[in-house]
């Protein structure tokens, strides 16, 4: 009877832990409510080691990835996958061995708030295979360096080394690459990293060949509106919320954590921090970049006097390479025909949104791809053992996108 009793209440606070008030027609709530209730265990565990003073946050984290994702590189009949190193850039490499040559290229940086993950990941692997086998093609997925080891701008030159030698006449010979169809490609920061490398790249007129398409998965892209309409309706949804994207935005950007609260009252971007041009503002206006049904009801957050000096602490904040939605007409408008993938449910809708409608007016071609039912990192779900129904639509749609326009 005890035993009994006793494993009920540990069922009650289980399923208390667990269950968390979800919008109506998010995907399979469930599902997501034990994803998150899992990494919400990992995040607090680490927080918990960092404050013992045992390790950084992150690397637990990491470590926890390396523990349950990390895969060997596995080669079949039909794909050649291996590790190596492309611009000095440790990466994997997914070569379809059949089919017609030359091959079209992705390269492909992976998400995890510039701090996570790696490209042998079991959900990137998937998704990189699949990209290779479908699409007949070579998928390169970097293992940029990360934080809080590496801190901007370092994986930003990472991108663009890995990006600038995958465009080279070298690697396409050595990987049997057709340069005029390449893409760059990646989600949430990895989505950042890869639009920045298009806004650098597609200005450079040194360079023999360009990508042809970018295709930016739920990316994040700027950090001086913590009050957007997305990240007001979702900031207490999984898997990722407000405070943490800040928190990582600091890591990214080597700052001081202790400024987090500063970010999410928008003290950063007030009204007197003069160096915040008008301009500038008017790249993530969002009560003009966002359609009606996305803005709702919600209202801007106009703070008027913010933190004496907080901007000279994080300089990055006003850098486009590191904050691609700040990014100038002129340079947007170089940039390559765009694929941009956003999720009702995420607190980076809008970012994706806001970038979409400035590469139109900028005269880019764009395909804006909006799950109304999608959450951030459902791509990175869409096998087993959790196989998000959400997901999987997501990845084939993006997929189908790279095959009838690269």
């Amino acid at each position: 009877m005890r035993l009994r009793f006793a494993g009920a209440i540990l069922l009650a606070v289980a399923a208390y832990y667990v269950y968390l008030p979800l919008p109506g027609g998010v995907s399979e709530p469930w599902k997501l409510m034990l994803l998150d209730a899992l990494i919400r265990g990992f995040m607090r565990a680490g927080d918990v080691a960092q404050a013992l003073g045992l390790c950084h946050q992150v690397h637990l984290l990491n470590r926890v990835v390396s523990w349950v994702e990390l895969i060997e590189a596995r080669s079949s009949a039909a794909l050649l996958v291996r590790d190596g190193v492309l611009g000095g850039v440790p990466s994997r490499i997914f070569q379809a061995t059949g089919g017609r040559w030359p091959k079209r290229g992705v390269l492909y940086f992976h998400g995890g708030g510039w701090a996570l993950g790696t490209a042998r990941m079991r959900s990137y692997d998937f998704l990189c295979r699949k990209m290779a086998e479908e699409l007949d093609a070579v998928v390169i997925s970097v293992d940029y360096r990360l934080a809080p080891e590496a801190i901007f701008p370092d994986q930003y030159h990472d991108a663009l080394a890995v990006s600038r030698a995958f465009l080279s006449q070298e690697v396409a010979k050595h990987y049997s690459l057709d340069r005029k169809r390449l893409c760059v490609s990646g989600d949430s920061s990895g989505g950042n990293l890869a639009a920045a490398v298009a806004q650098e790249l597609g200005s450079d007129v040194t360079l023999t060949a360009h990508f042809k398409v970018q295709a930016l998965i739920y990316p994040v892209l700027q950090a001086l509106d913590f009050h957007t309409p997305s990240y007001q309706q979702n900031k207490a949804v999984p898997i990722l919320y407000r405070p943490v994207m800040a928190r990582y935005w600091l890591l990214y950007l080597g700052a001081d954590p202790s400024l987090q609260l500063a970010l999410l009252a928008n003290n950063h971007s007030a009204l007197d921090q003069p160096a915040i041009t008008p301009a500038a503002r008017s790249h993530l206006d969002w009560t003009v970049l966002l359609p009606a049904e996305r803005k709702k009801d919600f209202r801007p957050l106009v703070v008027e006097t913010g933190t004496p000096g907080l901007l000279g602490q994080v300089p990055a904040l006003l850098d486009a390479r590191a904050v691609p939605l700040l990014a100038e007409r002129d340079v947007l408008a170089k940039t390559p025909d765009a694929y941009v993938l956003t999720c009702e449910f995420d607190v980076l809708r809008d970012d994706g949104l806001m970038y979409a409608e400035r590469l139109r007016r900028a005269g880019v071609r764009v395909t804006s791809d909006h799950y109304e039912d999608g959450f951030h990192g459902c791509i990175s779900f869409a096998h087993l053992p959790v196989m998000s129904a959400v997901g999987r639509r997501a990845v084939d749609n993006y997929i189908r996108w790279l095959d009838h326009n690269l």
